[in-house]
């Protein structure tokens, strides 16, 4: 029986890892477009506020202080 278990183990692990390393690159993928791109972020806080909020607190904690507020003062004299 371990013979039979040995190749679905394999398998499971294999599905794991690929899906640990989709995970990897897809929040790379939003991390970068947000860093990049005001738009974006603005997009962000109207369809996902909780991940932009993750980003700001995470540049807040590491020092980088400021981008909420560049953002919102932009969001704001957009609309006017």
């Amino acid at each position: 029986m371990a013979c039979t278990m040995e190749p679905l183990a394999k398998k499971i692990f294999k599905g794991i890892l690929v899906a640990e390393v989709m995970g990897i690159l897809g929040a790379y993928f939003v991390f970068n477009k947000m860093n990049t791109s005001q738009d974006f972020r603005q997009t962000m806080s109207k369809k996902f506020p909780f991940i932009l909020e993750v980003y700001y607190k995470s540049f807040y904690h590491s020092g980088m202080y400021g981008i909420r507020q560049q953002d919102q003062e932009k969001w704001m004299n957009s609309k006017n």
